[in-house]
């Protein structure tokens, strides 16, 4: 099922979620200052082509990313990005929402708009199948 709703949601619309999110990290690639986001940003480009059967967790304590430095890192870009990703994140999800069909997709939409506050010190797993 995962799969079908994956190949579903990158016709509709995550080829380009996660497009726009590669193309940000490659920006943030590209100067000085944003090279520590960008990383971040390229695990949520990957995890935008392919989000149902995955989650988003908090990294084990002591990696990079993941003490105060994270958390400092995380305040910038919350600041500088993070609320209006989220808010565009959110602003899809409430049109997928709109329709009974689209719900699935909207919970995704609100998967990416959470880990668009702050994706610092966070990783994606893949949700273990019972």
């Amino acid at each position: 099922m995962n799969f079908i709703l994956n190949v579903l949601w990158f016709i509709f619309g995550g080829f380009l979620a996660g497009l726009s999110w590669l193309l940000g990290a490659v920006l943030l690639g590209i100067t000085i200052i944003g090279l520590p986001w960008a990383g971040a940003a390229w695990r949520i480009g990957m995890f935008s082509f392919a989000p149902f059967g995955r989650q988003v967790v908090d990294r084990p304590h002591g990696d990079l990313g993941t003490g105060c430095i994270g958390g400092l890192m995380n305040v910038v870009w919350f600041l500088l990005a993070g609320w209006y990703i989220c808010l565009a994140h959110l602003t899809v999800a409430i049109a997928c929402f709109v329709s009974i069909i689209g719900i699935p997709f909207g919970l995704q939409h609100i998967k990416l708009a959470v880990i668009g506050l702050a994706p610092i010190g966070r990783e994606v797993v893949d949700i273990p199948r019972p």
